[in-house]
């Protein structure tokens, strides 16, 4: 397994390249704002995409959709809940003072539950509401793909639409926390951290810091 980090946009956006070297085939999560950028690298990886897996529908981590789905071919995979955010992706363009065209509609759901692939990796998905209604966490052999959920030394905003403090907090100790404390943790801003980190250190979680 190879994860390539790619800090893009604006926003500072962790997309994330995830192959299976022995296969020669690779995902692409959260493609964000500098879908050239996004393109360049997949290109120089020498691995062919077969899937665009999106952990939520908020506009830094999908507005790089249209081209990397015309650009590959690879279906778009989205949690059902975040579909009414994916297809107001414009408007939240708009509020952030950029443009985006409309995305394509996903070619498949994500669901609580599911395992989805690539090569001979297989991830478990976890619905983890409360930094938006569908957001997933992708969990893999000794990784975990967390979105905007979980931070190194912090947890994702509420204060968008459909977010919810304790919703959120629920999610990452039903779903996050019980992983072993060596998982590391790609997170869609920042750097990487581990669970064992997090739940010793993040005052969000020991009660240090309380969420509005």
């Amino acid at each position: 397994m190879k994860v390539v980090q790619i800090p893009n946009g604006r926003f500072v956006q962790n997309c994330y390249l995830l192959a299976d070297e022995g296969s020669g085939t690779c995902v692409v999560i959260d493609p964000g704002e500098d879908a050239a950028l996004i393109g360049r690298t997949l290109t120089e990886s020498r691995m062919r995409a077969v899937g665009i897996w999106l952990t939520h529908a908020h506009i830094d981590h999908v507005v790089g959709v249209p081209e990397l789905r015309r650009t590959t071919g690879a279906p778009v995979y989205l949690h059902p809940a975040d579909r009414p955010l994916y297809d107001r992706a414009g408007d939240q363009a708009l509020a952030y003072g950029m443009r985006a065209g409309p995305l394509p509609p996903p070619d498949r759901t994500f669901a609580h539950g599911d395992v989805v692939r690539v090569g001979d990796l297989a991830f478990a998905v976890r619905h983890t509401p409360g930094h938006s209604p569908g957001s997933v966490a992708l969990v893999g052999p000794a990784v975990v793909f967390v979105g905007d959920v979980l931070f190194q030394g912090s947890v994702g905003r509420t204060d968008l639409p459909g977010g919810d403090s304790e919703t959120l907090l629920a999610s990452i100790r039903r779903e996050l926390l019980c992983l072993p404390d060596a998982t590391i943790v790609y997170s869609g801003h920042g750097p990487e951290t581990t669970i064992g980190r997090e739940r010793g250190a993040n005052p969000f979680l020991t009660g240090a810091i309380r969420l509005a």
